[in-house]
């Protein structure tokens, strides 16, 4: 019986996606609930599994073919045997896209351009990725190319430069890129984007954690970080003011009930932005979990369409890659994000005296059109405050 490969049922906000790289050539067995394809989509590579146990029998769609939900990308007779399907295929029965784009199912195709440039046997190159595949960084690895000296995190992917004087590369973004590009566009084009800053002294958060980040690791399984904080003091100034986690809607100001709250997390892919649904509800144990949840899916490519969708505010630490201040970009439709930064030890005057305390600049941008400056100013000062005053009865208790 054949049986039809579909594109999985996108969400509503995801368009299309791409056919990034067959696991498996036309004609070989394949069993059921094995990895066919990766299909990226502007937040997401997805895995399609096998449906049923069978061969592959035509591959209709190519590596690099944009496709829309529920579209045939490719046939499985369950009846079949692979030596029978390799003899009796043709090559009518593989269309031009298969045939033009098809390579080895154990490369990526970024990872195939990238060893043909250095000239590297496939068969040199150790495969890190899932189910033993070749990645880019693997070639990266076995070239010794150098990365960028500021690259961090798997944020800068590696590049090999040809050789020459000056040279160029011309390299396609991906559609994360793609989409992540417009996004950006489209909130500096549609809000009236405004920053304001503040200082908060973080001796408090240091030293709770310092008191609990052994036993709070040792009883829940997950270490206790600087970011679940952030989280709930947020929650406490969107509480005082409901405006600042509020959406625009055409003419409409929509007001949320509720706290979803993103979090930018680095991803070999680019910035993604996960949602913490309904933050005032959990605990710090709750979202901490939840972030290194998030930080491991990133990494692994295995965050879900659902996870990135949504959100009524966004907080971004560049903080972790030594940034002293920045002003962040919005993420649409959201009204407001909260950028974070490095702490590092100032001098600071306190009761007439200088002291040395560890401080960190808060940077929160907002849409000028809905949120006034004062409800800005005020809900930054509110996060502050929180912040050095109003954390200690979440753990003490």
């Amino acid at each position: 019986m054949l049986v039809e490969v579909k594109v999985p049922v996108l969400s509503e906000s995801v368009a299309e996606a791409t056919l990034l790289s067959w696991h498996k050539k036309q004609g070989e067995h394949v069993e059921r609930n094995e990895s066919l394809i990766d299909i990226e989509t502007d937040k997401v590579v997805l895995e399609l599994p096998s449906p049923v146990t069978g061969v592959l029998t035509t591959i209709i769609k190519g590596d690099g073919t944009t496709v829309v939900s529920s579209e045939i990308i490719a046939t499985i007779d369950t009846e079949a045997t692979a030596t029978t399907t390799m003899t009796a295929i043709t090559a009518q029965s593989v269309t031009e896209s298969a045939a033009a784009t098809a390579v080895p199912s154990a490369m990526m195709p970024a990872a195939r351009k990238m060893a043909a440039e250095e000239n590297l046997r496939v068969e040199e190159i150790r495969g890190t990725g899932r189910g033993g595949r070749i990645t880019k960084e693997d070639v990266v690895t076995q070239a010794g190319i150098q990365p960028p000296p500021l690259a961090t995190a798997a944020l800068v992917a590696a590049v090999a430069m040809p050789s020459g004087n000056r040279p160029e590369q011309r390299v396609a973004m991906s559609r994360l890129r793609v989409r992540i590009a417009e996004r950006l566009v489209q909130s500096q084009s549609t809000a009236a984007i405004l920053t304001t800053f503040n200082e908060v002294n973080m001796q408090a958060i240091i030293d709770l954690r310092t008191r609990h980040r052994e036993r709070f690791e040792k009883e829940h399984g997950v270490k206790l970080g600087f970011t679940s904080f952030f989280v709930k003091a947020v929650v406490a100034a969107l509480k005082k003011f409901p405006i600042v986690n509020a959406s625009v809607d055409g003419n409409d100001i929509v007001y949320h009930g509720y706290y979803d709250i993103g979090i930018a997390v680095g991803s070999p892919r680019g910035l993604v932005v996960p949602i913490i649904r309904d933050a005032d509800c959990l605990s710090l144990v709750e979202i901490e979990k939840q972030i290194a949840g998030f930080s491991k899916r990133a990494q692994d490519g295995k965050l879900t369409i659902e996870e990135l969708t949504g959100g009524t505010f966004s907080i971004t630490n560049g903080g972790v890659f030594g940034s002293m201040l920045s002003t962040p970009i919005i993420n649409p439709p959201q009204s407001a994000i909260l950028g974070i930064h490095a702490t590092k030890d100032r001098p600071v005057a306190e009761n007439g005296q200088v002291v040395i305390r560890p401080i960190n600049y808060l940077a929160l941008s907002y849409d000028h059109r809905i949120i006034d400056g004062r409800e800005a100013v005020l809900s930054l000062v509110a996060i502050k405050e929180a912040l050095e005053n109003e954390m200690g009865s979440l753990l003490e208790a």
